[in-house]
C-alpha cells in the first residue's frame, strides 16, 4: 500500500511542476508576443524614418540640380531632368493624396 500510496504522490509532484512549467512558459509567451508587437511598431517607425529620407535625399539631388543649372544660363539637360523629377514628385504626392481619400 505505501508504495502505491508513493507513486500517487510521485504523480501529484510531477503534475505540480508540469503545471508551474506550463505558467512559467505562458508567461514567457506572452512576454514575446509583447517584444514583437514592440519590434513590429519599430520597424514600422524605421521604415517611415527610411522612406522620408528618401525623400530628402530626391530632394536634395532636386536642389543641387538647380543650384548647377543656375550657373548655366540656357536651358541644359539637368534643367529638363530637374523638370522631369518635379513632375514625378508630384505625381507621387497625387497618388498619395488619393489613396488618403
Amino acid at each position: 500500500m505505501a508504495s502505491l500510496s508513493a507513486q500517487m504522490d510521485l504523480i501529484v509532484e510531477k503534475a505540480t511542476n508540469l503545471i508551474q512549467l506550463c505558467e512559467a512558459y505562458q508567461e514567457e509567451n506572452d512576454l514575446l508576443k509583447l517584444e514583437v508587437q514592440s519590434l513590429q511598431v519599430a520597424l514600422g517607425t524605421s521604415s517611415e524614418k527610411v522612406k522620408q529620407l528618401e525623400e530628402r535625399v530626391k530632394a536634395l539631388a532636386v536642389a543641387k540640380t538647380f543650384e548647377n543649372s543656375e550657373a548655366d544660363t540656357a536651358i541644359s539637360e539637368k534643367v529638363l531632368d530637374t523638370k522631369q523629377k518635379i513632375n514625378d514628385f508630384v505625381r507621387e504626392i497625387d497618388k498619395c493624396i488619393n489613396l488618403l481619400k
